[in-house]
This record gives C-alpha cells, structure tokens and sequence, in this order.
C-alpha cells in the first residue's frame, strides 16, 4: 500500500526512488514490523489477561513447567498482525506470490486458532480433535497446492512443478499434478513441526527467526537475474517480492521473542506456531527450495524426529528412546536448564541456516 502511495511521488522528489527497490521494502517491513511486535506487545499481553486466556499446562509435561500455567497465549495473533500488515504494507500486491504466502499464512493460523480457543473454553490441552486439525491443515495445504500449480499453467508460466536437489545440477524432476500431494506433504510437515517445537520459552520464534532470516536471503538471490543465473536457480522474477514478506517475518519475530524470552511473559499457541510453520513451508515452495527447507529447519526437523521415533519405539517395543519427547524435553530432563537448551538448540539453528546457505554454491 505505501508502495503505491510512496513510488509516484519520485517524480516531486528523487529520494521516493528507493521505494522501488526490493532491499529497502524489506528493511521498512522488517523495522515495521519488529515497532509494531514491540508496541503492540504489552496492549496484548494485558489484554489477553483481561479476558483469562492463559496456558493449559500438560499434565504428563516436565513438572518445572507447571508454574508456567496462567501465562498468556495465542500471541501469535501478535506475530501474524506484526508480519502481515508490514507485508501489505510495503510490498507490491500485484504480485501473486505475496498473496499465495499472506493467504496461506493467515489460513494456518485460523487452524491454530480455532485449536487454540477450544484448549481456552474447554480448560484443557485438548483443543480440536487431531482428525479435523490435520483436516483444516490438509485443506489450506491443497489450497496453496492447486494455486502454483495455476501459476503454472499461466502464458508465460509463473511457476514451475520441478523440484530442484541441493548439491545436484542436474537432478530436476518434473512432478507434474502430483506437486499438489507434495506441496500437502511439505506444507503439514513444516507446520507440525514449528508446532513441536514451541514447548519452551523463546524456543520456536528464535529458531524460526533463523530459518526466516535465511529465507530472506534465498528469496532474494532466487528473484534477482544475475545472482540466480550464476547459482543455478530455478528463477521467476516475481519470487523476489517474497523477500519483503519474510523480512517481515523476521521483523515480526524479534519483536515477540522480547516478551517470549525465557520467562516468557505471553506465549504463541497453536495460532502462532502453526501460521508459522506454515509460512516457512509456503516460501520454501515458492521459490523451488522445498527440498532445502529441511536443512533451513534443521532443528524443527530434529523436534519433529523425536517424536515420531518415540512414539513408534513405544508401539513397536514398549520402550522409550527418549526420556521425554519432543527432544527438547528430554534435554531438561536430563539436567539442561531451560536457558541452556534454548541458547543450544538456537546455536544449532543458525549452522542448519549458515550451511543451507552454502549449499547453493555446491553443485
């Protein structure tokens, strides 16, 4: 919106000129957001103790946690304002690509809200049933499935169903309309695994930060002509806008990791963590790094392991791997501070970001 209101005013003044460029979109929606995050933060936070939606505490959780119960959550209501108004804000929406990530993202996060707001009315961390929540998760998941493959068939094309394998030039199979399976397969998987990980104060947003700050850089190098050319990228030049929308994400995330930092005053529920997952796995898509998203999300990939190997030793041998899953827990459990795992974990999130980086140079 303040593209279209800032960008013809370079004909009365020339410094309106640099509206037009995608890098400096992304640092006002970025600095945007991380203002919005930070004012709006404790407005929310009071409110969402006017009206006593506090977190439900699992009763099979760590026992330290117990203290945690009471403290705000669905602050990821939060984290989609502080990210989807910036994006609207100062990107181009003419652009398809923004309102496939926009739509997608808000559409995950009203899965986790609706999750979310039955744990509060039903005092419980039963919120929707797992059929009809990994339902509503499937759905928008087609929904982004069936829009690129759209994409695709436009005249010229503005997207492609190849997939491109990281350290491989020449591995590119075109999966033709069976990319709608795939994109439901990566899209549930990255939004249940952001979710796995929101299990300890500052945790998921720190970690997810990471992983939308390397977005950045991908979508960037992925819409710009001569960076995508000499890296080999699959390139479509409106794939570029996304970078605004994942700086904002980042922008977004800074601001709420203030008040979700260990001890986290508001935590961001389902509404939050599914959103977010879900709008890693939407930009992974759209700029054809779907099968580098794992490496971006390493320790999301970690979390979600965990559990799926605990929970099928458990079936097949009656036995645990892990003390507590997901991991993270296991780590407390073992006598790892909360901080500590936090910091760790975040370390270990910034050599998944700082190798796929790399990654696209070794071809």
């Amino acid at each position: 919106m303040l593209f279209y209101l800032l960008y013809p005013l370079r004909t009365y003044a020339t410094v309106f000129n640099v509206t037009r460029y995608i890098t400096f979109r992304t640092a006002a929606a970025s600095l945007t957001a991380l203002a919005l995050s930070l004012l709006l933060g404790p407005w929310m936070i009071r409110k969402l103790r006017d009206f006593q939606i506090g977190q439900v505490i699992r009763q099979e959780g760590p026992q330290s946690h117990r203290a945690k119960a009471g403290t705000p959550t669905m602050g990821g209501l939060l984290i989609l304002t502080s990210a989807l108004v910036p994006t609207l804000l100062w990107a181009d929406l003419s652009n398809a690509y923004i309102w496939i990530a926009v739509l997608a993202t808000a559409a995950f996060g009203g899965v986790g809200f609706a999750d979310d707001y039955l744990k509060i009315v039903r005092r419980s961390h039963h919120g929707l049933i797992p059929r009809y929540k990994m339902g509503g998760l499937v759905v928008v998941a087609i929904a982004v499935g069936v829009a690129v493959l759209l994409l695709s068939q436009q005249n010229p094309p503005l997207y492609n169903t190849r997939l491109i394998f990281p350290f491989f030039k020449n591995l590119i199979p075109d999966l033709g309309w069976f990319y709608v399976v795939f994109t439901v397969l990566v899209l549930v998987g990255a939004s249940n695994a952001v979710n796995l990980t929101d299990g300890l104060d500052g945790l998921a947003i720190s970690t997810f930060a990471v992983s939308a700050a390397a977005f950045t850089a991908l979508a960037y190098v992925t819409g710009h002509a001569v960076l995508a050319q000499y890296l080999l990228l699959v390139r479509f030049a409106p794939a570029g806008e996304l970078t605004i929308f994942c700086g904002a994400l980042v922008g977004a995330s800074l601001g709420f990791l203030w008040y979700n930092s260990y001890p986290a005053d508001i935590f961001m529920g389902d509404v939050g963590s599914l959103a977010l997952g879900g709008a890693l796995g939407t930009v992974a898509i759209l700029i054809k790094q779907e099968l580098l998203l794992p490496i971006v999300g390493g320790v999301f990939v970690i979390e979600a392991l965990s559990v799926i190997i605990q929970v099928a030793s458990f079936k097949l041998t009656g036995q645990r791997v892990f003390k507590m899953a997901p991991i993270h827990h296991h780590f407390e459990l073992i006598g790892w501070s909360e901080p500590k795992v936090i910091a760790r974990f975040l370390i270990m999130a910034i050599i998944f970001a700082l190798f796929s980086l790399t990654t696209l140079k070794l071809r």
